[in-house]
């Protein structure tokens, strides 16, 4: 099952604190996993994060980005709406998140588990967040894990850029966690 994570307007406005440099070529290649996935009629399941306007669902996901207040991904604000980019496939799956992980509070393993899955490929943003705590987690609930890696992206930070986070987290996930792919070596083995 292809595992769509967060491809969402806060990643990819210029606008956005969060906006990714590499986002519109991040999207293409997440598109062109899914017309893969179509054409082969495999499970594809799309991830938002959202969070109540009041901040109630929060937990500690922002204990180091400030006052709680001053939180991101609040329901009904353009941020959190999909990329207009993103193809969207008919009768989508998509569920919804407040944590990091794709597992924590959603269907996503009860729907893996009547679609008898047994592999999860990951792609989407944030490459060291949502996207690196789902593959842990998937890994953990035994199920295989392809990571995707330059079909995830992420803001830069002070010292690393989105290229080096993504190389980061993928020799990390090697280690143990998941297979990792470029998108065009996983595409053409599809």
């Amino acid at each position: 099952a292809l595992i769509v994570i967060d491809v969402q307007n806060i990643y990819t406005n210029p606008d956005s604190e969060l906006y990714c440099a590499d986002s519109e070529q991040t999207v293409g290649k997440i598109n062109g996993l899914i017309k893969e996935f179509e054409k082969k009629k495999l499970p594809i399941i799309y991830v938002k994060h959202i969070h109540k306007v009041d901040g109630s669902d929060t937990g500690r996901m922002f204990d180091f980005a400030g006052p709680a207040e001053d939180f991101n991904f609040k329901e009904g604000s353009d941020e959190v709406e999909f990329d207009k980019n993103l193809i969207v496939s008919n009768n989508a799956t998509v569920i919804f998140k407040n944590r990091y992980s794709s597992f924590v509070g959603t269907p996503l393993e009860k729907i893996l588990k009547e679609n008898k899955v047994s592999t999860i490929v990951i792609c989407g943003f944030m490459t060291n967040f949502c996207c690196e705590s789902t593959a842990r987690d998937g890994h953990d609930r035994d199920y295989y894990v392809d990571f995707i890696t330059d079909a995830t992206g992420a803001p830069a930070l002070t010292t690393l850029d989105e290229d080096k986070i993504r190389e980061v987290v993928s020799e990390l996930l090697s280690g143990g966690f998941a297979e990792i792919f470029d998108y065009k070596t996983y595409i053409s083995n599809l």
